[in-house]
């Protein structure tokens, strides 16, 4: 049965629409700030806002959850801070009945919980008394292992890059970076950073890397096959880690990883948990996927742009790589391969959230 929850911007958290608002302006990037600004407003929510039972604490976190993720349909890391604080509020509150149940019902109740193939044969309308305490405690500490993600991978940056080996990447990657800083730090190897246009965020990234006392060369992209021949392995980053392994990652990566699979060299994919999301590509939705920016910055030159005004040009801000192209995740828990991202999802998420079950009502 669908449900119908009105997700106008009327009945939502006012802290909620400051962070649409601050995202939507550019006042706040980056996927770890905006993981980090979600998770404190969704705690404050649940901390703030007036509830009796789980089921309604749900429908209030989905409510204003669904907001985000229709007005800011790219950031797909907001839907995965929703999706893993339903995940949580589930969790504390089945662990709170189960607790309840054995103090107070015949042990043959108690197993019918704890067999319970899905959340449909759990009722969430029980109230449990200490549960926002329960649930605030749980968020604190996925809060801390958000923090520590990024120490965590690079951690493991010894075990991936060796000496003497030469490295690709593509564009600007602050977690990337720091990677390569890491092994830098016990062995010297050398990076090939393409530049990534038309944005060419990678020569910020060289010069990063120069500073470091690292060894790097900046190419031009239309040089990364070329290039590609004496490359020992690939390391980049990404914006979204799809359901079935693929990447939404930045322009060019798709170029990059091509190449890579025809000289046989290993991609490796940097990959904090908050970036997997419950999602697939559509090639008929490229909406919901993809973001065209102004081609006036470093595509078509303002000087050119009178005599070009009858073609029309498109400047994608991402790429789909297929999980074909993908050797290893690297994530703060350890390397896994693109056919295990299945079994990390249904680690981190309820299935019944993947998709949310209602309606959008817009006013």
């Amino acid at each position: 049965m669908m449900k119908v929850i009105d997700v106008s911007a009327e009945n939502v958290n006012e802290s909620v629409l400051k962070l649409r608002n601050s995202i939507h302006y550019g006042e706040m990037k980056g996927a770890y700030n905006i993981v980090m600004a979600t998770l404190s407003v969704l705690k404050e929510i649940v901390n703030n806002t007036e509830w009796n039972t789980a089921k309604d604490l749900m429908d209030i976190v989905m409510r204003n959850g669904k907001y985000l993720i229709k007005m800011l349909p790219l950031e797909t890391c907001i839907g995965n801070m929703v999706r893993r604080v339903l995940q949580i509020i589930r969790e504390e509150y089945t662990s709170e009945l189960k607790n309840k149940t054995d103090e107070m019902y015949p042990q043959e109740s108690l197993h019918k919980i704890l067999t319970a193939e899905n959340d449909q044969q759990i009722d969430f309308d029980v109230s449990i008394p200490y549960l926002k305490a329960s649930v605030i405690e749980h968020i604190n500490e996925f809060e801390t292992e958000v923090e520590t993600c990024a120490e965590n991978i690079t951690r493991q940056a010894p075990k991936h890059i060796h000496s003497n080996e030469i490295i690709m990447t593509i564009g600007k990657s602050k977690l990337v970076e720091e990677f390569f800083k890491k092994a830098a730090a016990s062995r010297a190897f050398e990076i090939i950073v393409a530049e990534g246009g038309p944005s060419l965020s990678g020569q910020e990234m060289a010069v990063n890397l120069a500073k470091a006392k690292i060894k790097t060369t900046l190419i031009s992209d239309v040089a990364i096959f070329a290039m590609m021949s004496r490359v020992n392995k690939v390391i980049i980053g990404t914006h979204t880690v799809m359901a079935n392994g693929g990447l939404q990652a930045i322009s060019g990566t798709h170029i990059v990883a091509q190449a890579a699979k025809h000289y046989s060299v290993p991609v490796l994919v940097l990959l904090p948990l908050y970036k997997l999301a419950p999602l697939y590509h559509y090639s008929g939705k490229q909406s919901g996927f993809n973001s065209l920016v102004s081609p006036m910055d470093g595509v078509i030159h303002s000087a050119n742009a009178p005599l070009l005004e009858r073609i029309q040009t498109y400047n994608p801000m991402f790429d789909y790589v297929p999980p074909d192209l993908v050797t290893l995740f690297i994530s703060n828990t350890g390397g896994n391969a693109p056919s295990y991202v299945y079994r990390l999802l249904s680690e981190l998420y309820n299935p019944d959230d993947y998709d949310y079950n209602y309606t959008i009502v817009q006013s």
